[in-house]
């Protein structure tokens, strides 16, 4: 009934009265798309099912069918709004309908606010080239949310363009309860109804129109509350607290109430987590380089420096002087086997010493982990849940390090071309470590064909191969057909 509703209000807002319409009709964006995958082996090779905002299957042979409307923020005006509807139908998926995107916006001067699913990109890497950020990259379905702040950086006042501020408050709830009771081992430990809470604050300093260095560091901090966790070592079913208190714990990271279990009351209620971020960049306007830092932590130890920070993504991203071949390229390097030590334990009246290691990146004891329909919510090189044959929500592959390069060009007006290969080893983790160490080499090779004379026509080819004892060996090619237009707006509307 929900979902219904918020359709509805989204379908006003695109296609409401007509005085809405006269004023707004030259601004509805649509999007159609077909795309289909074939691969042979164990899997939908890595890159052509990741970050992909979890459109995609790890089961070979799949394919979908999109269609979907916007309206458009004019971010010239003091206020203005949007909306989108974007469905699927889908092939060998983790469900067969997809409401992919569903959601309202508005903006009035800096300040924004959003209700519903909205793909949204991470905040400092490149969306196209990059593993991923580390709290959010993009890889799993959206979460539909509340989410208010100001999500374009904007000036302080009397700086002059010297230092501006972004930043959200986000709550929602994850949909993918009927999917996990239909995938999930009953026996293994997971959670269903859980709570969703995300927000982040971030800073730049600098003026590229006067001077091209410029410096950006955020913090980016996300919560799993509520709902009912099943399997834990607290009982069979426990029902977490999810209150109006809860929210706030979820908002100001605090030990838990009363009702919650006691490891909870403990450290903090619920599963919080999130990434400190730097970014240092010259830009000019042929060229542009920029190389930052990433560090994850899980708890309080590795938000506060308690212990060194020997775990982080490292990348460099450079745009490069006009020209036929190459326009932009990524470089990556993530390590994450460190997790502040391989020793964890609680002070208690006998021992009264805290040490804060195993931090587990990206698992919790009672939740499902940072996960939504399977797929990691984070950087997908820590394997995501889907990939488990075992059917459990862990992510087994989280210490590790990684290499990764990415790049881009467009030889003509009409072909383009993008490139992403990865080399990673992982241990596993510090609770199930790899008998062995394991490895894997991910590529990907897309080429894309705009011609002029279809305008709004656009058509991609890839493929993809996966080798090594991490993932298996996979190779398969992809094809996407998409089309782009207007409705009812004057036949002169640019793309």
């Amino acid at each position: 009934m929900k979902l219904k509703i918020l359709a509805a209000i989204c379908l006003i807002s695109l296609f409401g009265s007509p005085r809405a319409k006269a004023e707004w009709n030259d601004s509805i964006r649509y999007v159609g798309e077909l795309g289909v995958t074939a691969s042979a082996g164990e899997n939908t090779p890595f890159w052509m099912m990741n970050n992909r905002h979890g459109l995609s299957s790890r089961t070979r042979n799949n394919g979908y069918l999109r269609l979907g409307a916007f309206h458009d923020m004019d971010t010239t005006r003091r206020f203005t709004w949007g909306a989108g509807v974007d469905l699927a139908v889908a092939a060998r998926f983790t469900s067969t309908f997809v409401v992919q995107q569903l959601y309202g916006e508005a903006k009035y001067r800096c300040l924004n606010l959003l209700i519903g699913s909205k793909e949204m990109p991470g905040f400092i890497s490149n969306s196209d080239l990059a593993t991923g950020n580390l709290t959010y990259a993009g890889n799993a379905r959206p979460i539909p949310q509340v989410r208010a702040g100001i999500f374009d950086y904007a000036d302080f006042w009397g700086t002059k363009g010297w230092f501006a501020i972004k930043g959200y408050i986000a709550y929602g709830k994850f949909t993918d309860n009927r999917w996990i009771k239909s995938w999930v081992d009953p026996n293994s430990s997971y959670a269903l109804g859980t709570l969703y809470h995300s927000k982040a604050i971030f800073f730049r300093g600098g003026n590229a129109r006067k001077f091209p260095l410029e410096f950006e560091f955020g913090l980016e901090m996300a919560t799993e509350f509520g709902g009912t966790a099943y399997n834990t070592p607290y009982g069979p079913e426990v029902k977490m607290p999810g209150g109006i208190k809860s929210f706030l714990k979820a908002l100001i990271p605090m030990r838990g109430s009363d009702e919650a279990p006691d490891g909870e009351k403990l450290n903090v209620e619920g599963n919080m987590l999130g990434s400190w971020n730097f970014a240092l960049g010259w830009k000019t306007d042929d060229w542009s380089v920029k190389a930052y830092y990433q560090h994850f932590y899980e708890d309080h130890s590795m938000l506060f420096w308690d212990y060194p920070w020997k775990d982080g993504l490292w990348g460099v991203e450079a745009r490069l002087p006009k020209n036929r071949w190459v326009s932009e390229i990524v470089y990556e390097f993530l390590y994450s086997k460190d997790q502040s030590g391989s020793v964890y334990w609680d002070h208690t009246p006998e021992i009264n010493e805290q040490v804060s290691g195993r931090d587990g990146y990206y698992n919790h004891y009672i939740y499902n982990g940072w996960q939504h329909w399977g797929m990691g919510i984070g950087n997908p090189l820590f394997i995501s849940p889907i990939y488990n044959n075992d059917h459990t929500m862990y992510f087994y592959s989280n210490r590790l390090w990684a290499h990764h390069l990415g790049f881009k060009g467009q030889p003509s007006d009409e072909i383009g071309y993008r490139v992403l290969a990865s080399f990673q080893k992982s241990w596993g983790t510090y609770d199930v470590p790899s008998p062995e160490v394991r490895s894997d080499f991910s590529l990907l090779a897309e080429v894309n064909y705009a011609p002029r004379k279809l305008k709004g026509w656009k058509g991609e080819l890839g493929f993809g191969m996966d080798t090594g004892s991490l993932l298996g060996h996979s190779y398969g090619v992809s094809l996407k057909i998409s089309k782009t237009g207007w409705f009812l707006g004057p036949k002169n509307k640019k793309k």
